[in-house]
């Protein structure tokens, strides 16, 4: 156990007990001779010196916080529900002396980076002098030959580059890697942070941890300085919903305050690139894009892209668009590239790399294939346009000289295939504590060091995002897939770190902006997460209605049932089940529209619809038709009421708003004609009225404005023509010509809109007609003209 300056209760043990770092392995926590790093002894102590449930009860906070918030892991190819994120609540501690020597080095390696990239897409005298094998550039998949000769708009290839970082046997940091395409974990490092500092909120606030905001914002005023022509934006380029980080891109534009846009929200219009929104096509000068180069244009890159923008390529050459990063610059992430770095920092910088990277030798010469043949026992032989890190296997690898796999002998394998191979040495990383079992054990670990272009220079992240091997004899577990976790990285000063925000200080007087834009796609996935939310609450009301009366009237029993069981079958609302199926997939095209705007909503409203998701699946295991359906129809209602309600009440009154409530508006007035239409008939079956009121949620309603039982005329009344119940069709239609009132184009020099047009006319007809002349196929017909609602919308709006 290492000696430490710690003060823990005798009555249990240290959390240091049984800490045992591996022989030959630098250790984050520890000197050679055992004691703490001074930059670890107050975190140490503090978590010492906590009782151990008091030290569960902290952790388990920032576990909840990153649950609440929606944190996850899920790779390509899995079919199982995304997995909660995976945080070692203990941080990885680095002095900021040594931090900002490593940002030194790793900017001079950013600057050599742009430096290859600009010569294989400018000049090309890499290639033409030996220094890089052509066919080395030609064969990778990265090499984007349309874009040779092009030069980005805004002077450079490079804006934002991740490196893959551990500390070697000598104590100093090596490059495992380079990510140049498209840079994932900076979102995931700021959720790491704030659940770090659930995790130790008195601690962490005087622990002179630097703070994370300035980086950031020094990124976003980069991007904005970027900006080609007044009134023009910049935003984020994803790939959707369904890639493993669109978490982060979400999480990103919100924090930045920036549009989150994908493929199908551009287009380009005479060499501009423009966003399709509500008010019609709008400019944007610079994208940062998530998503990999050769999905961004399926006319001159993927041509089965559903993802990308016809014509991105031409918005580029014009210098429509500054793209961030320039595609084109994946070809830098290639394992082979890491052989040349070394020579091409000589040749373009006249010195050696200040921070090296791990040993590598391309195949394709005789001298190198000879060493890595001779080395084999101690290295990763693997395909050398290959993006992976060392030690993470791939199809086709061969660890340690063992060619079994592949049916080939070592030296007939790279004989014929040594130019698309090459040898990486097989090194054992540096350990950090992590948190198991009540004490820290050492783990493996490497982190994810981010640099972003500022107009001050190359400026380095204080902090990353660092990830830990599951075991200590396995470093190759470093990976969530393999059970690995992941962990903050906290740089700390030997002074006080001063407080910042993302609004900076500014001399300059204040002025209100306007509200963002609303991409179509965004406002369509709101218009029907309204309908879908709405339609789910009305599901549940018949449901309990149903549910409440089966222990009284079996099934089919009445009238009423008879024709309520008909109904419900019409809506694919199955009796026979505690909570029928319909409600689960409701909510879950409810989840998946909400999904593709996660960036216009607040962790509560996101936190309180996964909530409802996961309760209406537990239930529909758990709960029998009868009263214990109808109770849980009760809990449910609750829930998604208080879903609406933090939407309506917390939500920014912008368009994305109005076109929430209009579709919120739509679905109930149709579902209200519908009910009534179809249960408060003249004829109908005794207690249809009360159905409808009670489905309606307005029996006190009804009851304080009729003290009669009810009837054709006050339910008709009540639930169709009151613009003062806001369960009516009356009040609903009110509430959408309001909002469509508000909507671009509404009214173009006194000329209203097709969509105008058509709401006013249902609210005058409304207005004017009453209980006697409403009868059943008015209803009927009325239902029918709300729903055409949807296409003038869309016609006007979304298509």
């Amino acid at each position: 156990m290492p000696s430490s300056a710690t003060i823990h209760h005798p009555d249990r043990p240290s959390i240091l007990a049984g800490y045992s770092t591996l022989p030959d392995v630098p250790d984050e926590l520890v000197r050679e001779d055992g004691s703490i790093k001074p930059e670890w002894l107050s975190l140490i102590a503090h978590i010492d010196g906590l009782h151990p449930d008091e030290r569960e009860r902290a952790f388990a906070r920032g576990a909840q916080y990153l649950r609440d918030a929606g944190v996850f892991v899920r790779h390509y190819g899995e079919e199982q529900n995304p997995r909660d994120w995976p945080l070692s609540p203990v941080p990885v501690i680095q002095p900021a002396s040594e931090w900002k020597a490593l940002g030194e080095g790793l900017a001079e390696r950013a600057d050599l980076l742009e430096a290859i990239v600009a010569d294989l897409y400018g000049e090309n005298r890499l290639v033409s002098e030996g220094h890089l094998p052509a066919g080395l550039v030609a064969s990778n998949p990265e090499w984007l030959r349309p874009l040779v000769g092009v030069k980005p708009a805004s002077g450079h290839f490079l804006h934002f580059v991740g490196f893959e970082i551990g500390r070697g046997s000598d104590g100093s940091w090596w490059v495992l890697g380079d990510r140049t395409q498209a840079p994932s974990g900076a979102g995931y490092a700021l959720e790491n942070r704030v659940a770090s500092m659930r995790a130790f909120p008195g601690f962490y606030s005087g622990s002179h941890v630097e703070r994370l905001v300035g980086f950031f914002r020094g990124f976003r005023d980069g991007l904005n300085a970027m900006r080609r022509e007044e009134g023009s934006r910049a935003g984020i380029l994803t790939p959707g919903p369904m890639n493993e980080t669109y978490f982060e891109h979400a999480y990103i534009a919100r924090y930045l305050g920036m549009m989150l846009l994908e493929g199908d929200d551009l287009v380009v219009d005479d060499g501009k690139l423009m966003v399709r929104t509500v008010s019609g096509p709008k400019p944007i000068s610079v994208l940062w894009r998530r998503m990999d180069a050769a999905w961004s244009d399926p006319l001159e890159l993927a041509a089965d892209s559903r993802l990308g923008t016809p014509g991105m390529l031409g918005a580029i050459r014009s210098q429509g668009v500054t793209m961030i990063n320039a595609l084109g610059v994946g070809i830098l992430e290639s394992r082979a590239f890491l052989a040349f770095m070394p020579r091409l920092s000589e040749v373009l910088h006249g010195k050696p790399l200040s921070v090296s990277n791990i040993a590598t030798w391309w195949c394709g010469g005789e001298r190198e294939r000879a060493h890595v043949r001779a080395n084999a026992h101690d290295m990763l032989i693997g395909s050398a346009n290959s993006t992976r890190l060392p030690l993470e296997l791939e199809p086709g690898a061969v660890l340690r000289g063992d060619t079994s796999e592949i049916g080939l002998d070592l030296d007939t394998w790279l004989a014929r295939e040594g130019r698309n191979l090459v040898g990486q040495e097989l090194v054992s990383l540096s350990t950090t504590p992590a948190w198991e079992d009540g004490g820290l054990k050492p783990r493996p670990m490497r982190i994810r060091v981010f640099l972003a272009r500022t107009r001050d220079g190359w400026q380095l992240m204080p902090g990353g995002f660092a990830r830990l091997a599951a075991t200590s004899d396995d470093p190759s577990a470093v990976s969530l897939r393999r059970g690995g976790t992941v962990a903050d990285v906290w740089v700390v000063s030997d002074k006080p770190v001063p407080e910042d925000s993302m609004l900076g200080h500014t001399d300059e007087v204040f002025v209100r902006t306007a509200p963002g834009l609303l991409p179509s796609r965004a406002a369509d996935n709101l218009f029907w997460l309204g309908r879908y939310v709405e339609r789910a609450e009305g599901y549940m009301r018949l449901t309990r209605a149903y549910m409440s009366r089966l222990p009284e009237t079996p099934a089919g029993g009445t009238p009423l049932m008879s024709k309520l069981d008909d109904y419900l079958e019409q809506h694919n609302l199955d009796m026979a089940e505690g909570v029928p199926a319909a409600i689960e997939q409701t909510i879950a095209a409810a989840v998946n529209a909400a999904s593709r705007v996660r960036d216009r909503f607040s962790v509560d409203a996101w936190a309180s619809l996964a909530d409802l998701e996961r309760t209406v699946g537990n239930m529909r295991k758990t709960v029998d038709p009868g009263d214990d359906a109808a109770a849980a129809m009760g809990v449910l209602l609750r829930k998604i009421t208080g879903f609406s309600g933090l939407v309506h009440e917390n939500m920014y009154r912008f368009s994305g708003w109005r076109f929430l409530t209009i579709g919120r508006s739509l679905e109930r007035a149709i579902a209200m004609a519908d009910l009534l239409g179809t249960f408060a008939e003249w004829s109908g079956p005794h207690g249809g009225f009360e159905l409808c009121v009670e489905v309606g949620d307005s029996v006190m309603s009804h009851r304080s404005r009729y003290p009669v039982t009810a009837s054709r005329e006050t339910v008709v009344d009540m639930l169709a023509l009151d613009p003062l119940n806001p369960r009516s069709i009356a009040f609903h239609i009110d509430e959408i010509r309001d909002q469509v009132s508000l909507l671009p184009g509404a009214d173009m020099n006194g000329q209203l809109s097709e969509l105008s047009k058509a709401v006013l006319r249902i609210q005058s007809d409304l207005s004017v007609s009453s209980p006697e002349n409403l009868d059943q196929d008015s209803l009927i017909e009325l239902r029918q003209t709300i729903g055409l609602l949807t296409n003038d919308l869309h016609a006007q709006f979304l298509d």
